[in-house]
């Protein structure tokens, strides 16, 4: 089923501090004060965006909601239980993954609960193409486990470090080849995949690290509790590169040399030649963002809401138009 939702207007400015990148009169307003926060976002173009989420037990099931370029629809799924990440192809098919070992594939208008093979949460998904996929997740604060779809069935990842079930949950998966497949967790666990093994290697923290993505040159992972980490790895070993004062972040994407992290108290920063940034959005928001994506024009995405306890709820999703200040749809 797809249900309309109305754009919301956009904030008044707020003061992010002398030394922050002003952005102000480029981000807008999206989504607010929706029933389940937003977890994920994604998507092939601006013209083809999805956000995923959680459940607000109202019967509806999780949030998903897809932006055409014009509108924006809420799907109704036929499944229950919080949703925590969003990832697919340009032709299709989308795939959300979530609470309870739940993945969920969207084709065709439909969606398909996919059989799987236990029953933590899926936290991150990523693959090369729809039959080489990659889920990884655990349930808080151990039983990590990466699993792989190889376009017939999921299957536990052979060869992944069974010990670290003992002590961790993995967060996020994500690579630029086949052969070079980082996975990131609780405890600043980060392990490598080289295409024959896998390998836990050094992240220099012991903080979260909640997600991991990267350019053609350099991974970035983000994460925190309390104080944030932000970790770049351009093939020499994780470094930790946080500037001073930052705050817990859950969000990450490069793009090109740059990209966009973000987290607690509507907190965005940006990724300069230099180092990363603070950003003044403009708009005074204090939820924390769980996740940002940059789409293939340059506008950035962000979304969240009630994130860090239950009840996970006042879904909200801000952008950054690539040119003026602009509010999609």
């Amino acid at each position: 089923m797809l249900t309309l939702i109305p754009l919301l207007a956009l904030g008044a400015a707020c003061d992010s501090g002398p030394s922050a990148i002003d952005e102000s009169g480029r981000w807008s307003v999206v989504h607010s004060g929706l029933p389940g926060a937003l977890t994920s976002i994604w998507g092939t173009g601006a013209d083809n965006v999805w956000a995923v989420g959680s459940d607000p037990g109202d019967g509806s099931g999780p949030m998903v909601v897809n932006f055409d370029g014009e509108r924006w629809f809420q799907l109704e799924t036929g499944h229950s239980g919080d949703l925590w990440w969003v990832f697919g192809f340009e032709d299709g098919p989308v795939f959300l993954g979530g609470k309870g070992g739940l993945i969920l594939r969207f084709e065709s208008g439909e969606f398909q609960r996919m059989e799987t093979p236990g029953r933590g949460s899926v936290y991150g998904i990523w693959g090369t193409a729809p039959d080489d996929l990659w889920a990884v997740g655990g349930s808080l604060p151990k039983d990590a486990f990466a699993w792989r779809f190889d376009g017939r069935s999921w299957r536990v990842a052979e060869g992944f470090p069974t010990e670290l079930a003992e002590s961790y949950s993995m967060f996020k998966v994500w690579s630029r080849a086949g052969d070079d497949v980082w996975m990131i967790g609780t405890g600043g666990v980060a392990v490598h995949y080289d295409g024959a093994g896998f390998k836990q290697e050094p992240s220099g923290t012991d903080n979260l690290i909640f997600t991991v993505h990267a350019d053609s040159e350099t991974y970035a992972a983000v994460g925190g509790l309390g104080v944030g980490v932000i970790l770049e790895n351009d093939g020499s070993g994780w470094k930790d590169v946080t500037p001073k004062g930052t705050p817990h972040l859950m969000g990450v994407w490069l793009d090109g040399g740059g990209g966009y992290a973000a987290g607690v108290d509507g907190t965005v920063l940006r990724r300069e030649a230099d180092g990363w940034k603070t950003v003044d959005t403009g708009i005074p928001l204090k939820e924390a963002f769980h996740a940002v994506w940059v789409d293939p024009d340059g506008g950035v995405w962000a979304t969240g809401g009630q994130v860090l306890a239950p009840p996970l709820a006042d879904g909200v999703m801000i952008y950054r138009s690539p040119t003026a200040a602009t509010d999609p749809g």
